[in-house]
């Protein structure tokens, strides 16, 4: 009961209806895997290194780099970009929302790790500002142009301050340009550092004063002044982006130094960062020399930065978050268990070792990821060019309701290639689990995650690595190993839709997702009755809330049943619990749900009969 203390009239809200359960999102993948730029912990680097959320290739592109080779363990070594591919696959394919863990390891022996930040150093004022990329890797050595920007002329005698010289548009760390004599210079014409003036704000009055080597001065009514702003353009392969109106003064709205900053960005895709403290800088005009440094650097390429050397499969297991030190954030797999909405995981990488042992190491920390995380399932991709022996083999190293495997590789045209007349691109082999997860998304999205992800077309690819024929199926299909095969006149499709178990009460693919979705929903739709009292009135308002929700998923076609008696059943009371339970703090909850299974083996038989005969 309330607190009623004093005489009057008390209007409360009061329910009267069972909470609701929101479904959660079941198309939301995530990849751990080596890209060409992007967020990633390292040392230094910025503190915003988690998995990004990517709603379209483009956009994976602008984050993470394109599709072209990485170049590990040395420059002369390419490898391709497994995971760039992957996401190319997916968005094609349907899916829609993507988290990317980037993957990257150093070249060099610890502690004294190279991490293949590029940059490129600039003298100013006895000290140095160094453009450095905002993280590892070869996309970082860019192209980085300074440019000066100038105003018409904008003095003005202003006649509160007895007619001195003022400068429409200047503030307080402005950057002026005052011209005695001849033609005044435009556009990015060199600066020259005599003709340049800081402007400070007088705190009595407000007007500019206009300071040169350390004392003031005013210019004389004749003089023109502009003012100096820069642009930066930085060019990352064949396109260029620019950063436009910056000051060099810390006091200015878009100092350069914090629009390209290291954590927090104008652009939070920017590339590079400018590495500047004018606190060490020694003399006068220190944002002026700036200026002119940036300007006239002679090193606008960024240099050092590499693609490390190829992921382990402990590099894309990733490590956990450090509780006692913020800085030392989730890496690899590990930073994707820390997002609640990711209900597919792959690895691209995972497969494409050399050794076999390798890709089976890959395939278990994606399935050790996946059990522990529970309400996500991994899609596993085989090792290259499997033989039958080697796949069956492969698929022998697991057994688990929570990972479904895919066989073979695609090949696809190489997407970097221009396309040449009477020449055909390049061609490259690709696994499958960009493409598989895409159609686990676009089936999730069209009918729900009750439909089984198959016999459904795969998008984007020229052909299959090896034609997966019905004998070779007829092998392969009862061990767990979901086929992507041709049909004429059907395309390529998806034919299987299996776990890796031996467990037969969860051999479908989309019976285990169907349970993660209802478990996972039940679990934040219910988190309200946690300390409420444990009593009838709460256990019956679980029923109610679980019943309702399972009429809607039965509705949707999700279960068995032409009844919803006959599809679910919902039990809370004392039959669930005994009193050590409830002396225990102990609410237990019975469901059970009868889950549609997809129709694997279409079966018809046929006879011949007279029309005389009768079917008995």
């Amino acid at each position: 009961m309330p607190e009623y203390l004093a005489p009057g009239v008390y209007v409360e809200e009061v329910s009267f209806r069972s909470k609701s359960i929101e479904g959660v999102p079941t198309s939301t993948t995530g990849y751990a895997g080596m890209t060409r730029y992007g967020p990633v912990l390292y040392p230094g680097g910025p503190s915003t290194s988690e998995p990004r959320l990517i709603g379209s290739f483009t956009e994976f592109e602008s984050v993470y780099g394109g599709l072209e080779v990485l170049r590990a363990p040395t420059e002369a070594d390419e490898l391709l970009s497994y995971t760039a591919h992957a996401a190319r696959a997916f968005f094609m394919n349907g899916g829609t929302r993507l988290y990317i863990s980037r993957v990257f390891s150093p070249r060099g022996v610890a502690p004294n790790f190279d991490w293949g930040v590029s940059s490129s150093p600039i003298s100013v004022s006895g000290t140095t500002a160094t453009w450095t990329a905002r993280w590892p890797g070869e996309y970082g050595n860019v192209w980085v142009d300074t440019r000066a920007v100038r105003s018409k002329n904008a003095a003005y005698p202003e006649p509160r301050f007895g007619g001195i010289v003022q400068v429409n548009g200047a503030k307080q760390g402005s950057v002026v340009e005052i011209i005695t004599a001849g033609t005044p210079p435009s556009g990015n014409d060199p600066l020259t550092l005599a003709n340049l003036a800081e402007v400070s704000i007088d705190p009595n009055d407000g007007h500019q004063v206009f300071n040169r080597g350390g004392a003031t001065f005013l210019p004389a009514a004749t003089d023109i002044i502009q003012n100096v702003s820069l642009n930066v353009l930085v060019t990352i392969g064949d396109h260029i982006r620019v950063y436009d109106q910056l000051g060099a003064h810390p006091a200015q709205k878009r100092y350069i130094a914090k629009i390209l900053q290291l954590d927090d960005p104008e652009d939070e895709n920017a590339v590079v960062w400018l590495r500047w403290d004018p606190s060490t800088a020694a003399g006068n005009d220190i944002a002026a020399n700036l200026m002119v440094a940036l300007q006239t650097n002679p090193n606008r390429r960024l240099t050092g930065g590499h693609d490390g050397i190829p992921a382990t499969p402990d590099d894309l297991a990733g490590h956990e978050a450090d509780p006692d030190d913020v800085t030392l954030k989730a890496t690899g797999l590990a930073a994707l268990g820390e997002i609640d909405d990711i209900a597919i995981v792959a690895l691209p990488d995972g497969g494409a070792y050399d050794d076999f042992d390798m890709c089976v190491a890959a395939a278990d920390v994606l399935i050790a990821h996946a059990e522990a995380q529970r309400y996500r399932i991994a899609v596993l991709d085989p090792p290259f060019n499997c033989s039958m022996t080697e796949i069956r083999n492969f698929r022998g190293q697991f057994d688990s309701t929570y990972a479904a495997l895919y066989h073979p590789w695609l090949e696809i045209f190489d997407p970097t290639e221009r396309p040449a007349q009477g020449a055909q691109p390049r061609r490259l082999q690709v696994p499958p689990s960009g493409c598989v997860t895409g159609i686990y998304a676009r089936t999730d999205i069209k009918r729900g995650v009750f439909k089984a992800p198959a016999n459904e077309t795969v998008l984007g690819l020229i052909k299959l690595e090896n034609n997966i024929n019905k004998p070779r199926q007829d092998v392969l299909n009862p061990e767990g190993i979901n086929a992507l095969r041709f049909f004429e006149g059907r395309g390529n499709r998806v034919w299987g839709a299996r776990t890796v178990t031996s467990d037969p009460e969860w051999m479908y693919v989309n019976v285990r997702r169907l349970f993660i979705y209802l478990e996972h929903s039940i679990d934040k739709g219910t988190q309200w009755a946690v300390f409420e009292p444990n009593n009838q009135r709460l256990w019956a308002n679980i029923r109610h809330t679980i019943e309702d929700f399972l009429l809607v998923t039965w509705k949707s076609g999700a279960l068995m049943g032409s009844k919803p008696e006959e599809a679910y059943f919902v039990r809370c009371d004392r039959t669930t619990m005994t009193q050590n339970d409830l002396d225990n703090g102990r609410l237990i909850c019975l469901i059970g749900v009868a889950p549609t299974k997809p129709a694997e083996f279409v079966i018809f038989r046929i006879g011949q009969w007279t029309a005389d005969a009768a079917i008995s």
